[in-house]
């Protein structure tokens, strides 16, 4: 992101392409953000039954993932670009990222997790500077100063909250969703790298098989009892579903931003989920904010 500022708005064609791509890319992150908020909404949603299954609700999307673009691979009838294990690496941070803020919502509000998310932005930063050498300017790294800032300021409205509407343990929620998104970042910023260097589809097809094998795994030893309780009612099945096919409609749109614009421009672009969230907590849930939070956003 940081390098193509640089020739953007140039006169003549390039210049103009360039200026479309850049359209495209605001436009995808935007679609990418309300997917996002979906997936928050349908996991508070969740949350409020009283339905503790993290692993459960990303199992679906990696079976998804697996099945359409692994029968694309197969219809290809060609061998793999990387090395298996590579993807497998890959699928374990990705499922554990999932799990951790996923869990979150048990403990601390949909704004929260939105907004402390955007703790993957330095760590993206960091890893694309050091591993794929991208460039960043002082004012790209200002305004990851600001969104720090902004983090900081909202565990402290969860730490001094003076009620609970957001959640039972505000900081053990926060603390999960900064340990997902650092997950996230490697995530991110390995699918940038497949996605540029490999191939989309292979990466996909890969990530939803791995995944699915190691979610059901671990679904096996944390959510076996968990979801044996649960009573299957439409009330807990459409969040499920509505949760999968956000996920798999976002898994599969995020190697075209990556591939783009990389991963910096994707979770600049998720920030906007944050104002969404307040949205649907003001509005559905009928929450108040802690006067910290509109500061912190």
């Amino acid at each position: 992101m940081g390098r193509k500022n640089g020739v953007l708005g140039i006169g003549g064609s390039n210049g103009v392409c360039l200026s479309r791509r850049t359209l495209v890319a605001l436009g995808l992150g935007q679609f990418l953000s309300l997917l996002i908020t979906s997936t928050g909404f349908s996991s508070s949603q969740l949350s409020r039954r009283g339905i503790n299954a993290p692993t459960s609700q990303s199992f679906l999307n990696y079976v998804l993932l697996a099945v359409v673009y692994g029968g694309i691979m197969i219809h290809r009838q060609r061998g793999l670009l990387a090395k298996w294990y590579y993807y497998l690496m890959l699928a374990v941070v990705d499922v554990e990222a999932n799990y951790l803020v996923v869990k979150a919502y048990q403990y601390t509000s949909i704004t929260s997790v939105m907004l402390l998310d955007c703790w993957t932005i330095p760590c993206v930063i960091f890893l694309t500077w050091m591993f794929l050498k991208t460039k960043y300017r002082y004012k790209k790294l200002l305004g990851v100063a600001i969104c720090v800032g902004g983090l900081v300021l909202v565990i402290f409205s969860d730490v001094h909250a003076g009620d609970r509407a957001g959640g039972s343990h505000p900081v053990k929620g926060d603390m999960l969703v900064i340990g997902g998104s650092m997950l996230y970042a490697i995530s991110n910023v390995g699918e940038e790298f497949f996605v540029k260097n490999i191939d989309r589809v292979e990466l996909m097809a890969m990530l939803g098989t791995f995944g699915a094998v190691v979610s059901a795994c671990q679904i096996s030893i944390l959510e076996r009892q968990e979801l044996q309780s649960i009573k299957w009612t439409a009330a807990a099945v459409l969040p499920f579903l509505g949760f999968s096919l956000a996920m798999f409609l976002f898994y599969s749109s995020v190697p075209l931003l990556l591939k783009i614009s990389g991963a910096t421009m994707l979770n600049l672009s998720l920030l906007t989920s944050d104002m969404w969230a307040v949205v649907i907590r003001i509005f559905a849930y009928n929450e108040k904010l802690s006067e910290l939070l509109p500061l912190g956003y």
